[in-house]
């Protein structure tokens, strides 16, 4: 497939964020990134139904052909854990429905693949991303959970591209940019 499309998505029960990106050879171009409020719902149950509702509105309208996901990472709280399982499931509940392949990606692996480390702050992972795709300061969102959407989705299209194991090897970053001009911007 040369052109695709990757749903990105950063789930969480109070804000969910997306990215939406497309993917033609070696590029990636932003379509869309956004979040999802969900602070003032009560309802845990409802707050489920707005993810799947949500998830199948941006599928169906943009018509993604994979959704990446970031896998929850593992915390104290056990309670908030269920939650954002809960919450992921829905997401990926949505995307099966309408049979598209889903790919999971632990939080350090999403940093490691956008800014080289697997512990960058969300700000670090926010910048990056704005020089990758020219955003202008005036378009960058105000929650951080939209450009961790959009993260998950280049992560997939990186790792996706990533070379196989006895692919070529570079002996420095000159020689990996001659070969990928694309890579920088």
């Amino acid at each position: 497939m040369s052109e695709r499309i990757i749903l990105g998505i950063d789930p969480g029960t109070t804000i969910l964020g997306y990215g939406i990106i497309r993917c033609s050879g070696k590029k990636a171009e932003m379509i869309s990134m956004g979040v999802l409020h969900l602070e003032k719902l009560e309802d845990h149950h409802l707050k489920l139904e707005m993810i799947f509702r949500r998830c199948i509105e941006l599928i169906d309208g943009f018509h993604p052909d994979e959704l990446a996901i970031e896998a929850p990472f593992f915390g104290k709280n056990v309670q908030s854990m269920l939650k954002l399982g809960r919450a992921q499931g829905v997401a990926i509940a949505a995307a099966l429905s309408r049979k598209m392949p889903v790919v999971e990606y632990a939080p350090r692996k999403i940093k490691q693949s956008i800014t080289g480390n697997g512990n960058a702050a969300k700000e670090q992972v926010a910048a990056m991303l704005q020089r990758i795709f020219s955003i202008p300061d005036s378009d960058m969102p105000s929650q951080m959970d939209a450009t961790d959407g959009l993260a998950v989705a280049l992560c997939h299209f990186y790792q996706s591209h990533a070379p196989l194991a006895g692919g070529k090897s570079y002996s420095g970053w000159s020689a990996f940019l001659k070969d990928n001009p694309g890579r920088l911007k």
